[in-house]
């Protein structure tokens, strides 16, 4: 027996526990989704596979797997599993694990995994203490955020880690999750036997968004409340009942989550801002993350709005800014605004169709090298290799135009951007017209 495992056990479930945490999957065969992370062959299932499993990051929505698959790998691994959160946990607590990791290390050859949840908010002194330790292998690090780590979590410790993104599960996932809780006699329902047919499963996983903690815990008040009334069929009314108006907003006529951003997003296209102002006020009924939202406005100004009225996008980032900053209920102010400029707005997709027909000559093509009169003249050197020779500076001509060759020879006479005639994009045709005029 270890002399540490009366504190280092990933504890099994508690009855007391919430149905969410109680049927967290216990092995990589009882893991559900995810499968460009774990998925056979796939690098992390991979290293799991081997026991070389490096320090990592996961990065995703709520109720994707991150704090299950960590315990997993932890089990997997034989590996001492320590969490912390990174709202309450201080230096001293990382110290503490550090300390009991080096001498598991050291006594018994095993190491120690350190879960931290919401790595995104550790300090940077924090950050800072763990950096020799995850780096000389005392401790195998994995964090758990729902916010780009590119942006949030420091550089030194990014780069002695792997990212691996979690992706909201699909319905037919969150489906098997609700059918293992409803049939599990030991951690899940089953002693309840419950009736809950396919169709209210799929109108819970509509609902819970790919978020299985969600699911599992609409299904738990569900199954309390007819317990409470002496049933046991889960119906839609009792859904209903516990979901409220997300259930309205988004299930009551079937709708799905990605129909309803599909329609709001065709609905600006089609210039159609009663529409869009529709679908809005459905999303945010639902629930629906603001930042999500505006994220899918700004695409839209550029798509489709474009160089017709370049004022789409700067009104929609400064929707997206505004939305950060104010909070709902006042961010649907904002949001509704952007939504009525963009619909409203002449449409042009000519710079969103130049730049793909650019990456497609990048992986069609042989796109040559930069041409020698535009390479960096800047540093010691350069100009003995003829960099810069023959550039002409427009400033010095009229317009600030000369004729001269930009592009690689390879590609000598590409067209990536046909502007439309329509509202400002028509300006930049005629000016493109007047200065390419042979």
């Amino acid at each position: 027996m270890s002399l540490f495992d009366d504190e280092t056990s990933v504890t099994g479930p508690s009855l007391h526990q919430p149905l969410a945490v109680r049927m967290r999957p216990a092995s990589l065969a009882e893991f559900v989704g995810q499968i460009e992370v774990v998925g056979k062959g796939k690098f992390l299932r991979r290293m799991i596979d081997a026991d070389t499993v490096p320090s990592l990051i996961l990065f995703g929505p709520p109720g994707t797997g991150k704090t299950a698959l960590a315990q997993i790998i932890a089990r997997e691994t034989d590996s001492r599993f320590e969490q912390l959160n990174a709202v309450a946990a201080g230096v001293a607590d990382i110290r503490k694990i550090i300390d009991t990791a080096q001498k598991l290390l050291r006594i018994e050859r095993r190491r120690t995994i350190l879960f931290i949840d919401e790595i995104h908010r550790f300090s940077k002194s924090q950050q800072d203490v763990l950096l020799p330790y995850v780096e000389n292998g005392t401790v195998v690090l994995i964090g758990a955020t729902t916010e780009n780590p590119y942006f949030e979590v420091n550089a030194p410790l990014l780069s002695r880690v792997r990212v691996f993104r979690l992706l909201p599960l699909i319905g037919e996932d969150i489906v098997t999750v609700l059918d293992r809780a409803l049939r599990d006699r030991e951690r899940g329902l089953g002693e309840m036997e419950l009736v809950c047919g396919p169709d209210i499963m799929e109108l819970i996983a509509d609902i819970a968004g790919g978020d299985a903690r969600v699911a599992l815990n609409l299904l738990e008040q569900s199954a309390a409340m007819i317990e409470a009334d002496g049933v046991k069929e889960i119906s839609t009314e009792v859904v209903s009942a516990i979901s409220g108006s997300r259930l309205v907003a988004y299930d009551k006529q079937g709708d799905k989550h990605y129909d309803v951003i599909s329609a709001f997003i065709k609905s600006m296209r089609g210039s159609d801002p009663d529409a869009g102002l529709h679908y809005l006020a459905r999303m945010l009924t639902a629930g629906e993350d603001i930042k999500f939202i505006a994220r899918r406005i700004v695409i839209c100004a550029a798509e489709d709005v474009g160089n017709a009225d370049p004022n789409a996008l700067v009104v929609a980032m400064a929707a997206a800014q505004a939305v950060q900053f104010v909070g709902l209920p006042e961010a649907r102010i904002p949001l509704a605004q952007a939504v009525v400029y963009v619909a409203t707005a002449p449409k042009s997709n000519a710079a969103y169709l130049a730049i793909d027909r650019a990456m497609a000559d990048m992986r069609e093509r042989n796109v040559g090298s930069v041409p020698i009169h535009l390479r960096d003249s800047s540093y010691k050197g350069a100009k003995q290799w003829g960099h810069g020779k023959e550039y002409h500076y427009p400033h010095n001509y009229p317009n600030a135009f000369v004729a001269q060759s930009y592009l690689p020879e390879e590609l000598k006479g590409a067209a990536y951007y046909n502007p439309t005639d329509r509202g400002y994009e028509a300006n930049i045709a005629e000016r493109l017209k007047n200065l390419y005029k042979k």
